[in-house]
């Protein structure tokens, strides 16, 4: 499966998946199961410790989205939800991975390295089972943009999936970094999985105050200190970690499309409220974009011509 394209049919996980960690929002432990989904299921989250008489199934779309302080949360945060889904939906969506139930015995999901790398490890143990039906794609056909104060999002037509995302702090070690590439399984894996969720020393005590960043560790997050060093002794990842994790983040924001989108994301001074509101500003206008089942053709050096054709008009009605 490494380094080859998916199929244009959806796909599932071969196996189950068993994963255990700390939730960095609770500090509580956690542990997920991912398992194999029926045709044009989509993404399911299924919180295993509700009562069996409450509705405890949360579909992982746009419109499900509670809250986007620090982190995405999907259902009702006051009633039953899930949150942190990002990272593990980042991985779902660059790995092509269609439909899949997570059963999650807390309302969030654990944070493992901070990173999406051991859900893609993970999913790349177990491979991917090849369904009986065409993905869906969802393809921008003209260009929408979602402006808040200073920070913008944009999404305009593109012949594949693209993501470029600048980043501005005002802290000298992040300061201005950009990360533009076209998102493939095999750039997700490289460039963008490993990296790490970070936040800074001075605003702990405030977090905590809110009932944020209670697990958080240098096991699980890059921490920039008062005086502008990094205090995780191992250091970054890459140079430019800092970009690449909030580029993983709009990857899974983006993925509450509720399909793969076909066209360029383009953000500056981004975070999950601005990706999920640019996503809605997308949907709200049915002129804004189409659904196509997208058949991948291989051409010589390793280059891809997406095929499409319009999706069934039941496809459309799932989000």
């Amino acid at each position: 499966m490494m380094g080859t394209m998916i199929s244009g049919m959806q796909n599932t996980i071969a196996a189950r998946i068993d994963l255990s960690g700390v939730g960095v929002h609770s500090g509580k432990p956690v542990s997920i199961s991912l398992l194999p989904a029926d045709v044009d299921s989509g993404v399911v989250f299924q919180r295993s410790d509700i009562d069996s008489d409450q509705q405890s199934d949360i579909q992982a779309i746009v419109s499900s989205v509670g809250a986007t302080d620090l982190c995405t949360v999907l259902g009702d945060p006051a009633g039953v939800h899930v949150k942190t889904v990002e990272h593990l939906m980042a991985a779902l969506v660059a790995l092509h991975v269609d439909n899949v139930i997570i059963e999650v015995d807390s309302a969030e999901i654990p944070v493992m390295d901070g990173s999406s790398e051991v859900f893609v490890d993970a999913i790349d143990q177990v491979g991917l089972m090849r369904q009986s039906r065409a993905r869906r794609y969802l393809r921008v056909l003209k260009e929408v943009r979602f402006d808040m104060g200073p920070c913008w999002g944009m999404f305009t037509p593109y012949e594949g999936t693209r993501y470029e995302v600048e980043i501005d702090f005002s802290e000298e070690i992040i300061g201005r970094q950009t990360f533009a590439a076209d998102l493939t399984p095999d750039v997700f894996r490289k460039e963008l999985s490993r990296a790490r969720t970070f936040g800074f020393m001075k605003d702990v005590e405030r977090y905590w105050a809110a009932g944020f960043a209670l697990g958080s560790s240098l096991e699980n997050s890059v921490v920039i200190c008062n005086d502008n060093n990094i205090i995780n002794p191992e250091g970054l990842r890459y140079k430019d970690e800092f970009v690449r994790h909030k580029t993983l983040d709009a990857v899974g924001d983006l993925a509450l499309a509720g399909a793969q989108i076909l066209g360029c994301f383009r953000s500056y001074r981004g975070g999950h409220k601005l990706n999920a509101l640019a996503l809605q500003a997308l949907l709200a206008d049915p002129a804004n974009y189409e659904w196509v089942n997208v058949e991948t053709v291989a051409r010589p050096a390793g280059r891809v011509q997406l095929m499409a054709v319009k999706a069934p008009a039941f496809a459309a009605e799932k989000s």
